[in-house]
């Protein structure tokens, strides 16, 4: 392949214009469609997303989530049930008014988040504490007017997510939902996708529209930049009210239910896959959303027939193909680290007489020749291993790059290294802090939140006003 057709810039010293080369260059995406901040998802991305909404799906259904399809249209009477739910939105959202020439007697929005269309649902499914605990999801996409500058995959108009709604008889069963909805993020994004987070409690500035408590988890790119990963939030009861979403309990009251909700944006957990394990040479996928997880590379016509024997005794376990193209076999090599195939076989005509295989593995970027008869075996044992590897990789970076700091200007030098700042503070209970207005104007970041599971407590003071600390929070740049 000729140097051009690579990854012309280093990942951690130009990282927007590598990442801008691996979607054009891995053929991830098409940026050229004719409406700003819609994408035309590739056959590569849309592969591997496939999958990864297979692992999220498989996870929920196994916790009792079941699925339905909602409308993608929502009346605009829905939005404006619960006023700061309208009010968080609204700049976002995209309206139909007309079929044809005719306007419609009410605007209809296209869903920017789904709530309003199943708890007016909810109110007609849910009659008693029997019903309960009602745990739905659908996988969706939603459409919202993002006014800042778009970026494939990270920040669209349109993005491809999950959204799961439940009920609960109590606010302790909200919470150990919330804290379900977690372990989830755990079990797949990081277990699965290889993804190192942490899990935010938000700011009261900064809730999920319409939610008495906001959780989120973010990922940390190579620039500096956060991007927020599935968020799961406790909705206000003037929501529930909203819609009246009540039940009969055992005791014979009418009571009002507690509802939550989790949304993973698969197509922005893409970027965090493509970000986190990616290098200098192109994608590397974890072994179980790589669109293709082995790849035979022959060298040579005579050992078609040797590829197409070793590709059905793989795909026995394994997705596998033969690149049988006419490029010369650097082109080959090049092109599916490009692609990030996990494992490639390379077979040429000294193998063919010696009845080996040449094993590269994207991980490690390493090559090993192996016999025939040891090939299945040391394939299933790189796959065993693989994933983990990443994972390794990837936690090691992510956990060097949150630092202590004591002050506004250690914050300051923190951010402008591009790592994550980690400091005690004042408040985060009161919307409009000034605190977090001078963190906000002077360092161009933002509070992330607080931890649930911090083991720190705060002992001092607040780095920014130097008044009593009462939390200890992270700062960080984000998308």
């Amino acid at each position: 392949m000729a140097k051009q057709d690579g990854i012309t810039v280093k990942k951690n010293e130009n990282f927007s214009e590598w990442f801008t080369q691996v979607i054009q260059k891995a053929e991830l995406a098409d940026l050229r469609y004719n409406v700003k901040g819609f994408l035309v998802f590739q056959p590569w991305s849309v592969l591997s997303m496939e999958k990864m909404y297979h692992f999220l799906e498989t996870t929920l259904q196994k916790k009792g989530h079941m699925p339905h399809w909602f409308p993608t249209l929502i009346p605009e009477h829905n939005l404006k049930q619960e006023s700061s739910h309208l009010g968080g939105f609204a700049p976002e959202v995209f309206w139909v008014t007309h079929t044809g020439d005719k306007k419609l007697d009410e605007k209809l929005a296209l869903r920017p988040t789904s709530e309003t269309a199943l708890y007016q649902m909810f109110k007609l499914w849910i009659r008693s504490h029997n019903d309960l605990p009602y745990k739905t999801y659908q996988r969706a996409q939603v459409f919202r007017c993002d006014t800042k500058a778009t970026r494939p995959f990270l920040r669209s108009r349109e993005f491809h997510w999950i959204e799961t709604h439940c009920a609960h008889k109590t606010e302790e069963d909200a919470f150990n939902q919330v804290k379900e909805d977690m372990e989830t993020t755990e079990e797949v994004l990081h277990d699965i996708f290889g993804i190192p987070y942490i899990f935010f409690e938000r700011p009261a500035w900064d809730k999920f529209p319409g939610a008495a408590r906001t959780f989120a988890a973010d990922a940390l790119n190579p620039d500096g930049k956060v991007i927020q990963q599935p968020s799961t939030h406790m909705i206000s009861k003037q929501f529930t009210k909203a819609f009246d979403v009540k039940f009969k309990d055992s005791d014979e009251k009418e009571k009002y239910a507690h509802l939550t909700c989790y949304g993973p944006a698969v197509s922005r957990i893409f970027a965090s896959v493509i970000i986190t394990h990616g290098d200098d040479k192109g994608l590397r996928f974890p072994w179980d959303i790589a669109p293709t997880q082995v790849m035979i590379v022959p060298i040579d016509k005579k050992l078609h027939k040797k590829a197409e024997t070793l590709k059905k005794q793989i795909q026995k376990f394994a997705s596998v193909n033969i690149d049988l193209s006419d490029k010369r076999p650097g082109e080959k090599f090049n092109h599916w680290e490009m692609k990030g195939i996990p494992i490639r076989i390379d077979i040429g005509l000294k193998d063919l007489e010696n009845k080996t295989v040449t094993i590269f593995r994207r991980d490690t970027n390493k090559k090993e020749t192996v016999s025939e008869k040891e090939a299945i075996t040391k394939i299933k044992e790189i796959a065993q291993e693989f994933t983990k590897n990443l994972i390794k990789k990837a936690d090691k970076v992510f956990e060097g790059r949150i630092k202590e700091t004591k002050n506004l200007q250690e914050i300051k030098k923190v951010i402008k290294e591009g790592s994550i700042a980690k400091c005690e503070f004042c408040s985060v209970d009161k919307p409009g802090t000034e605190c977090a207005k001078k963190i906000e104007k002077e360092i161009v970041a933002e509070v992330r939140g607080t931890r649930l599971d911090e083991k720190q407590k705060p002992q001092g003071k607040c780095a920014i006003c130097g008044k009593k600390a009462n939390h200890i929070v992270y700062i960080a740049k984000s998308y």
